[in-house]
């Protein structure tokens, strides 16, 4: 199994930045996509951002030129440093990380805990 762990939430003030870090442990043979997702309260969950195993990214309109993701495949660490945050943000991030716990078999997705993100105006 693969365990994924969240840092770096907080509170931050409109305009302001913050980077969260995603950790994954375990029994790893690969890790394939890697991503964020966030849900804010009383809606449901969303796609984020994602990076592929060879670097390429993708990311929902609403946070184009404002979001970056990053790798470190070498530490099998995830990272999304957002830039002028907007209230609209606040949610609680979940990390995401499709990946082999074995060769012999399919890959699946695994889940973080989650770290809240709040955005004040």
């Amino acid at each position: 199994q693969v365990q994924l762990v969240e840092s770096g939430g907080g509170l931050v003030q409109a305009g302001g930045s913050l980077r969260l870090s995603c950790a994954a442990s375990g029994r790893i043979f690969r890790i394939n996509n890697m991503g964020w997702y966030r849900q804010a309260p009383g809606k449901q969950r969303e796609w984020v951002a994602t990076i592929t195993s060879g670097g390429s990214t993708n990311y929902r309109d609403s946070v184009k030129g404002r979001f970056t993701i990053s790798r470190d495949s070498a530490k099998n660490m995830v990272y999304l440093q957002m830039n002028s945050l907007k209230p609209e943000d606040t949610a609680v991030y979940y990390c995401n990380a499709n990946a082999n716990s074995d060769p012999y078999y399919l890959s699946r997705d695994y889940w973080g805990q989650g770290t809240q993100v709040t955005v004040s105006s």
